[in-house]
């Protein structure tokens, strides 16, 4: 269930709701709605101020039941930190606190006055759609997998945003990309006994079966063996899921210009096949589809929202298993584009899929510019950690467009260098390149290798594999990178 947005101009003290957020800064410093509630209430909150209870320390919650004087049951006050030092991270970060504080209270609706804090060089438009995300995000539940009975507490369905100045485009990207998210996360943490080649392609055809602007072709591993896609297959060989590749087609434009292209690595689960992981964590490897969920979700955004662009999303969906039939380091993959290829591990098995994945995306549809997302490489995660995506690209300005989206959406990328400095890593004896360049660069070499399927197309690569979830026995899905690609996207149907 999506989180139902609105706007209101409403007094803050006259809005009738389970429950009010407004923010107070470090010092007692309270925004206009903070103020209006406090003078409604009898100095309630500057009470709280007084007696040391509430600091506005960034991050704080503190909630007070039936206030005096204001028409909303409680009210929930979130600290903002210091005033100089309020950014757009930073309200970011307070809008999901206060989501998960609400999430905490028994209430299925409640009314935001954060919008209305002045964020430099942002607008009520950015202010609302963030906040509603924030909180849509806070108000995710994974329940598919899980019998046991539901507990009576009611979930947050419905939300009020201050914002009386801002256009229905904020709420309906906000809704839009929240549902997308969504779809994202739900694919991503899904089991992989459940979440196969098969299921990826059935809920894109189910996407299809539901926009009458969107039509799906799936291509079964009969007939991609017919086509040539000989790097592919061979990562699904050890598996009785049979690789699917997706691709998904959106005509917003109307007419027949070329399209953008999403490409996603699905593969639903990577034990890394002969080159076996260890077992500590691998149950995570359900996330490495990560990629796919990514660009799943982002294409159903752009969908919803009815952008004026023309959109392929392809996704090679794979499960790496080892078997009597998996192929192995040592062997020597022919490629649909042609190169060979030198199998040195094959638990670099994502490169694998895309390569193919891209050169079909590329020969059918001749994009605008192409996008990849994949969970690639742990060296991304030690290079850039959790809160940075990876990106690589030899074309200035689609890397620049894409750093663009992610810093407006804040769903943040870093550029890496794809040097041709680093191809020599690749080197092979025995094919025209080995799918590993050692440890040293290992998120660059990785891209290099995909870089020579996309030589004639405008083309940049996103490593997700820290970003694409939360690490530990209750991570999940984070839903990224579809805000950044969404953004991206709606950047592009504006210059149109």
């Amino acid at each position: 269930m999506t989180l139902q947005f609105s706007l209101t101009s409403a007094a803050p003290e006259s809005i009738a709701t389970a429950c009010i957020v407004a923010g107070v800064y470090e010092g007692g410093v309270f925004t206009s709605g903070a103020a209006r509630l406090d003078t409604a209430s009898q100095g309630a909150l500057k009470q709280l101020v007084d007696a040391g209870d509430l600091t506005g320390q960034l991050g704080q919650t503190l909630v007070l039941f039936k206030p005096q004087g204001v028409a909303a049951e409680r009210i929930l006050v979130v600290g903002l930190g210091t005033q100089k030092s309020f950014d757009a991270q930073r309200f970011q970060k307070v809008s999901l606190d206060a989501a998960r504080a609400i999430d905490k209270l028994p209430v299925s609706e409640a009314a935001s006055l954060l919008p209305e804090i002045d964020v430099p060089a942002h607008d009520i438009n950015w202010k609302v759609r963030t906040a509603a995300l924030a909180a849509d995000h806070a108000a995710y539940r994974y329940t598919a997998t899980i019998k046991a009975k539901p507990g009576t507490k009611p979930q947050l369905a419905s939300l009020q945003l201050s914002g009386g100045d801002a256009s229905a485009d904020a709420l309906a990207q906000a809704s839009a990309i929240a549902a997308g998210i969504r779809f994202a996360r739900e694919l991503a943490n899904l089991p992989p006994n459940i979440c196969n080649p098969q299921y990826l392609a059935d809920q894109a055809m189910a996407v299809a079966d539901e926009h009458d602007a969107v039509s799906c072709r799936i291509l079964d591993h009969v007939e991609m063996e017919s086509l040539g896609f000989g790097s592919l297959l061979a990562v699904g060989r050890g598996s009785v899921n049979k690789p699917k590749l997706i691709a998904l087609e959106y005509r917003g434009a109307g007419d027949d210009s070329r399209p953008y292209a999403l490409v996603g690595k699905g593969i639903t689960f990577d034990t890394g096949g002969i080159s076996l992981k260890p077992g500590a964590g691998m149950d995570e490897m359900k996330f490495d589809m990560g990629g796919a969920a990514g660009v799943l979700g982002s294409f159903l955004a752009t969908v919803k929202l009815g952008l004026p662009i023309n959109l392929v999303c392809v996704v090679p969906a794979v499960e790496n298993m080892p078997d009597g039939d998996a192929y192995r380091p040592g062997d020597v993959l022919t490629s649909l584009s042609g190169i060979t290829i030198e199998v040195l591990n094959t638990d670099a098995e994502g490169r694998l899929i895309l390569c193919d994945a891209l050169t079909w995306t590329g020969q059918t549809y001749q994009p605008k510019a192409m996008v990849d997302a994949a969970t690639l490489t742990g060296a991304c995660v030690v290079a850039l950690g959790k809160h940075a995506s990876g990106l690589l690209s030899k074309h200035d300005d689609l890397a620049d467009e894409l750093l663009k989206a992610g810093q407006h959406s804040l769903d943040r990328a870093w550029r890496l260098p794809l040097w041709d400095d680093y191809q020599n890593q690749l080197e092979s004896g025995f094919a025209d390149v080995a799918n590993i360049g050692g440890k040293a660069g290992g998120t660059i070499t990785a891209a290099c290798f995909l870089a020579r399927f996309t030589e004639n197309q405008r083309w940049a690569h996103l490593d997700i594999a820290g970003t694409a979830w939360d690490e530990g026995r209750k991570g999940s899905s984070t839903g990224r990178p579809v805000s950044l690609l969404t953004q991206w996207l709606i950047d592009r149907a504006q210059e149109a």
